[in-house]
C-alpha cells in the first residue's frame, strides 16, 4: 500500500464520515441519495470542525439572550417593518433578477422573495438608498453578516433542505406575520411560530421547511450571525465566510456586482433550462426509467471517486 494511496483513502474516509455525521445530525434527515449531491455534503468536513469548536451547543434553536447585540434590532422592528413595507409597496421585495442566485435560487419557485441589505462585503447601494435606517442599524451588529427582507405568500410552503454552511447562524424577526400558529418554520421537526415584532435563532444547518397555511403574506428580518468560535479558528471562518460571500454576492437592481459563483449559477440554469426540459420529458413519459437512472448516476458517482483512490 503506497503513501499516495493511504492519503487518499485517509482524505475519502474523512469526508465520507463528514456526510455522514451531517446526514445523522438531529432528528430530521434528507434522503439519503439527495444528501450525498447536497450543497451540505461539499462543506461537511468543515462544518464537523464548526460543530465541534462552536462556543453555542449543538442544538436546532439557540438561546436568544446569548446574542445581545441583536437587541438593537428587535428594540427598533418597527422602524425596519415601516421601511420593509414601503419596499413592498414599491415592488423591490422581488425574485433574483436574472435567476443567477445559487442560494435560494429553489426558494423563488414557491413565491419567496428578497431585498438584501448587506451580504458580507458589505452594504448594497439599493438598500443603503432605499432604506437607509434598517442599513444604519445593520451597521451597529458586528456579527450580522448578511441581511434582508424575506417573503412568503400565503399559502405558501418551502420544502425540507438544509444550508450547506456552518459558518454562520440564522436571525429571524417578525415584521409583518399573519401571527398565527398556522405560519411558522419547523428546524429539526421543532416548530417556531412567526409574531411581530418577536425573534428567534436558529442553527440553519439541520433539516426545516416552511409552511404559511394562512392567507397573509409573512416579511420577516433574515439575518446571517457569524457564528462564535475561538482563535484561531474564528478568524479561518471569517476568511473563508468572505470568500464565499464575495463569491455569492447579489443583485437587488441593475448595475449592482454579483458574485463569481451566482454568475456560473445564472449560466448554468439557463443551460439546466434546456437540459431540464430534456429531462422532465423523460420523467413525464417513462417514470420508470427515470427512477431507475437517478440511483444509477449516484452509483457511477461514488464509483468515479472508489477509482480516484485507487489510481
Amino acid at each position: 500500500m503506497t503513501a499516495t494511496f493511504t492519503l487518499k483513502l485517509l482524505v475519502v474516509s474523512l469526508f465520507i464520515g463528514s456526510v455522514m455525521y451531517i446526514h445523522l445530525r438531529g432528528r430530521a434527515r434528507l434522503p439519503f441519495l439527495r444528501q450525498l449531491v447536497n450543497y451540505s455534503a461539499l462543506f461537511a468536513p468543515y462544518n464537523a470542525l464548526m460543530y465541534l469548536c462552536s462556543a453555542t451547543p449543538s442544538r436546532p434553536y439557540l438561546e436568544r439572550h446569548e446574542f445581545p447585540q441583536l437587541n438593537l434590532l428587535r428594540d427598533n422592528w418597527q422602524t425596519i417593518r415601516d421601511e420593509a413595507m414601503q419596499l413592498f409597496d414599491e415592488g423591490y421585495i422581488r425574485a433574483a433578477l436574472h435567476d443567477n442566485e445559487a442560494g435560494f435560487g429553489s426558494f423563488f419557485k414557491k413565491g419567496w422573495k428578497r431585498f438584501y441589505l448587506t451580504w458580507y462585503d458589505g452594504t448594497l447601494p439599493s438598500a443603503e438608498r432605499l432604506c437607509p435606517k434598517t442599513v444604519a442599524l445593520l451597521k451597529q451588529v458586528d456579527c450580522v453578516k448578511g441581511a434582508m427582507f424575506t417573503l412568503l405568500p400565503g399559502p405558501g410552503h418551502l420544502n425540507p433542505h438544509r444550508d450547506p454552511f456552518a459558518g454562520s447562524l440564522r436571525y429571524h424577526l417578525g415584521l409583518v406575520t399573519p401571527n398565527s400558529d398556522a405560519c411558522r418554520i419547523y428546524v429539526d421537526g421543532q416548530p417556531y411560530a412567526w409574531r411581530d415584532g418577536e425573534d428567534v435563532m436558529f442553527d440553519e444547518t439541520y433539516v426545516h421547511w416552511v409552511k404559511n397555511e394562512t392567507e397573509v403574506t409573512r416579511i420577516i428580518l433574515f439575518c446571517d450571525v457569524e457564528r462564535p468560535l475561538p482563535e484561531p479558528v474564528r478568524t479561518v471562518n471569517r476568511w473563508i465566510s468572505g470568500v464565499l460571500g464575495r463569491a455569492t454576492a447579489p443583485q437587488n437592481v441593475e448595475g449592482e456586482r454579483v458574485g463569481a459563483i451566482n454568475r456560473a449559477y445564472g449560466g448554468f440554469k439557463r443551460l439546466g433550462n434546456v437540459m431540464g426540459g430534456q429531462v422532465k420529458r423523460l420523467k413525464r413519459h417513462s417514470p420508470r426509467t427515470y427512477k431507475v437512472l437517478k440511483p444509477i448516476l449516484a452509483i457511477a458517482l461514488l464509483a468515479l471517486l472508489i477509482s480516484w483512490v485507487a489510481l
